[in-house]
């Protein structure tokens, strides 16, 4: 098995503390200050702050070719008025499809319903008198697959719905992949808006378009790139969410500082203690900042040539475990953290890293309440694990390409170059845990 591997990895070696892929560079992060600071890798992502006489809220902006911009609006406790005349302004035709889950449903789908249906005064004709059709799927990561993803087309066909359609994804990162897919393969494309009541959604799978559902052979290998008009995130909804899921989507707020934004990690490791607990004002702060880091990235890079890569630190793992061990068994979060510290674990075998940043990545997955250590029962071992990460889809032309730290903090680089042993090593070290 390590010799067909060992044959499987070859090619592009990027080599300095940076990235650069196709001209695109992520420097290491020098700014040492804390909150509040803009480092240069925002530039990229208009950021403005708008002003309503109900709440005050941040729109960041993503900036795509051809005129296909869209805001991402950040606020929390939106009152039904203000997000209904924000919401219903993107809303194309006069139809909308609602899609949620059956545990966000009691929560959240009545609220949007009215919102969405209840025009006013400021909306223009072709926005009153929406009608808005709903479908609630079951929950779960199990049930991001193909066959669900048919109750959706279904849903639509018996509604005779058009192409001037709406759908919206009301929920985490599953129905936003979903929903997001469906929109993109009905009719051969429909608009669709994303409202993310995770953490796991706001600050990363609602934003940049990717969209899809799980193969039993492999995560997220059947979908598309499709764009939303907008992302509304009202953080008051994560005041339902359990606490399980709420660490889980820190995960990928912990991510961007270790690959891009290292003035955005040393805030982390000042303010965890304060999104644990749910502090609406650090929280805010971790979602902007993150949306600017997604932003900037997708404006570079839509369709993940290359730079977009290196926004799955420690994914290829965690989809390994993910599918080894049974979707659903982990959140997606828990088995992305695992990764992350087997990405710094591997870097810090290749020696590039040093041990005080390695034990920093540790630390900060500890106080964030996530895993880094796969379960006593985990049926992971190093052939599965390595046929799994084989299939993944930063495998290209035979090779796998992984994304690794290097360097200072902030600094990554996407590569299959690199070796075979220092793999097998990390591989066998977290499953001789278990």
């Amino acid at each position: 098995m390590i010799a067909t591997m060992q044959n499987l990895f070859t090619a592009i070696l990027l080599t300095s503390q940076c990235l650069t892929i196709n001209s695109f560079t992520i420097l290491p992060g020098k700014d040492s200050s804390g909150w509040g600071s803009t480092s240069k890798l925002m530039m990229a992502s208009t950021v403005t702050t708008s002003k309503s006489t109900a709440i005050d809220y941040d729109v960041v902006k993503v900036d795509l070719e051809n005129n296909r911009n869209y805001p991402i609006y950040i606020g929390d406790s939106f009152d039904d008025k203000q997000a209904g005349e924000m919401l219903r302004k993107h809303v194309k035709g006069k139809d909308v499809l609602l899609i949620t889950n059956d545990l966000i449903s009691p929560l959240h789908l009545e609220k949007y319903v009215s919102i969405l249906e209840n025009s006013n005064e400021n909306d223009v004709e072709e926005r009153k008198g929406i009608t808005v059709h709903t479908l609630v799927l079951p929950d779960g990561e199990e049930q991001k697959n193909i066959e669900v993803l048919q109750l959706i087309l279904n849903k639509a066909l018996e509604e005779a719905l058009d192409r001037k359609c709406t759908f919206i994804a009301l929920g985490g990162g599953v129905i936003g992949d979903m929903v997001g897919f469906a929109s993109a393969i009905y009719q051969r494309g429909v608009n669709f808006i994303q409202i993310p009541t995770s953490v796991m959604a706001m600050v990363d799978s609602s934003v940049g378009g990717k969209t899809g559902v799980n193969h039993p052979l492999g995560k997220n290998m059947v979908g598309a790139f499709h764009q939303p008009q907008c992302v509304f995130i009202d953080i008051h909804n994560l005041s339902t969410l359990p606490d399980r899921e709420l660490y889980s989507g820190i995960s990928e707020i912990i991510k961007y500082g270790l690959i891009r934004d290292g003035p955005f990690f040393l805030w982390q490791e000042q303010n965890m203690n304060k999104l644990v607990q749910r502090d609406s004002d650090a929280f805010k702060y971790a979602i902007k900042r993150s949306c600017e880091n997604k932003a900037s990235v997708v404006k570079d890079d839509e369709k993940e040539a290359g730079l977009r890569a290196t926004l799955n630190l420690g994914h290829t793992f965690g989809h390994a475990i993910e599918n080894g061990s049974g979707y659903g068994t982990l959140l997606h979060g828990e088995a992305v953290s695992i990764g992350i510290a087997m990405a710094s674990t591997m870097s810090l075998k290749l020696n590039w890293i040093d041990q005080t940043l390695h034990d920093r990545t540790i630390k900060i997955l500890i106080d964030a309440k996530l895993p880094i250590s796969l379960s006593k029962d985990s049926p992971m071992n190093r052939e599965l694990f390595l046929k799994l990460m084989s299939v993944d889809k930063k495998v290209s032309n035979g090779k796998l390409f992984l994304v690794l730290l290097k360097g200072d903090l902030g600094g990554c680089l996407i590569t299959d170059q690199f070796e075979q042993q220092a793999l097998v090593e990390t591989v066998d070290q977290y499953v001789a845990e278990i």
